[in-house]
């Protein structure tokens, strides 16, 4: 991976008058190790519980083969933690990644659990009002992991070592049958019926299929 990013929640932005806060404003590691535990990597938090964080959204990565994209077709200059990741990945997008699927990290055990949907304040963070369109639109989503081991982890130099395959949905199909209009129905049974989803996630696909 290319960068190990935390945050405090501080404040963003503005909205209706209001301050807005947030913990998508993280910077990489200096530390040569961090201590990720159930509900995430020390020193990292979210500012609204409701919606962010816990066991299911633990640790959140994205790939950084998505930033010549961004850069080229929507003008967005990217580096670490611009989408407000935990894990900035080199390898691993969300079409070969799959809900289920295990990683080591350090001596952390990692699983994925389900897509990241964003929200007005990934709008706020990258200065973008139609950033959060263009990432529901395209599925570029990046994935939220659980951790299903807790421990130390390197924060320099580290590698996100893939254990096992789930067989399950891909974390493409799993965002486009919560998100997408136009998705197969079987496709999003499957997506349903994946084991190690995310229950938000799993609520969000049953919408769709009702």
């Amino acid at each position: 991976m290319l960068s190990v990013n935390i945050g405090l929640p501080r404040v963003i932005g503005m909205q209706n008058g209001e301050a807005v806060s947030s913990g998508i404003a993280k910077q990489p590691v200096n530390l040569p190790r961090v201590s990720v535990g159930p509900v995430g990597i020390q020193g990292d938090g979210q500012a609204d519980l409701r919606v962010h964080g816990g066991p299911d959204k633990a640790v959140y990565a994205y790939p950084s083969e998505h930033w010549p994209w961004w850069e080229s077709e929507h003008a967005l200059s990217c580096k670490p933690a611009t989408f407000g990741e935990n894990l900035t990945l080199s390898g691993g997008d969300e079409r070969v990644v799959a809900i289920g699927d295990r990683f080591r990290w350090g001596q952390s055990i990692l699983e994925v659990s389900q897509p990241r949907a964003p929200c007005y304040k990934f709008a706020m963070h990258v200065a973008r009002q139609d950033a959060p369109l263009i990432m529901t639109k395209s599925a570029r989503c990046g994935f939220y992991l659980r951790v299903l081991e807790a421990g130390e982890a390197p924060a320099q130099d580290a590698v996100l070592e893939r254990l096992a395959t789930s067989g399950g949905p891909s974390v493409h199909d799993a965002f486009t049958a919560a998100l997408h209009p136009r998705v197969d129905r079987d496709l999003r049974l499957r997506v349903h019926d994946a084991p190690q989803l995310a229950a938000a996630w799993r609520t969000a696909v049953a919408r769709q299929i009702a």
